[in-house]
């Protein structure tokens, strides 16, 4: 299901992220809901909106790929303004929120700034096209 206005760039939503880590060792779930940014949609041959999701962290394990979440945009994401939170543009989730458990109304956080989110696409394209991110797919 999705929330009554559908997911959208920018949105911050809480979601059981599977690192790539995790994925490799079998598992199926996330261990913990965290917070993270719907940063790119795409449709999939089926037509299906397919969404990939990067996380949000307190503790980046890769500098790289990681961008800082200013405390304005935490904000206006719904996120702990008091808290240090970081990006991880190099791993991604991908779903599709028509067939998903995950996009619940309620699970929506708030959105990130249209000229944040590019930012965060940017950091997301430098590292695919150094062949640094790591997609897991959820649905």
């Amino acid at each position: 299901m999705t929330d009554a206005s559908g997911p959208s760039l920018g949105d911050v939503w809480r979601f059981p992220f599977l690192w790539s880590r995790e994925a490799a060792r079998g598992e199926t779930e996330g261990r913990k809901d965290r917070p993270v940014v719907l940063a790119l949609l795409v449709r999939n041959r089926n037509d299906e909106l397919v969404v990939l999701m990067v996380p949000i962290t307190s503790v980046p394990q890769t500098a790289r790929y990681a961008i800082e979440v200013p405390e304005i945009e935490k904000r206006r994401a719904g996120l702990d303004a008091h808290m240090r939170l970081w990006i991880i543009a190099d791993e991604a989730n991908e779903d599709v929120p028509a067939r998903s458990f995950y996009f619940e109304p309620g699970n929506r956080i708030g959105k990130f700034s249209a000229p944040f989110t590019k930012q965060v696409q940017a950091l997301m394209i430098e590292a695919l096209k150094a062949r640094r991110l790591q997609r897991t797919s959820r649905g």
